[in-house]
């Protein structure tokens, strides 16, 4: 069994559990990651996984995350800032 990672090196998933796939951009509508960024997540070394954080964020710019029933998600809801806190 391998140790957990140290603080520092801790990236805290984008995943807000929503984990619903759009059809048209192949990425998951809450946490905006494609569907390789999401299988490979578990593997991914602390600096992609931070990269794959960031083309999140940058994609939020443009597409909005979205709940369950397909309805943008306010940039206050709790869940998204339950994520920044995570990561800030």
């Amino acid at each position: 069994m391998s140790d957990p990672p140290a603080a520092e090196e801790y990236v805290a998933s984008p995943c807000i559990s929503v984990c619903s796939v759009d059809p048209v951009t192949k990425m998951c509508i809450g946490c905006l990651r494609t569907l390789k960024e999401i299988g490979a997540w578990r593997t991914m070394t602390a600096a992609e996984k931070r990269a794959v954080v960031a083309a999140t964020e940058q994609r939020a710019l443009s597409i909005p995350r979205r709940n369950a029933g397909g309805q943008p998600l306010a940039p206050d809801h709790p869940k998204l800032q339950r994520f920044r806190n995570k990561i800030s």
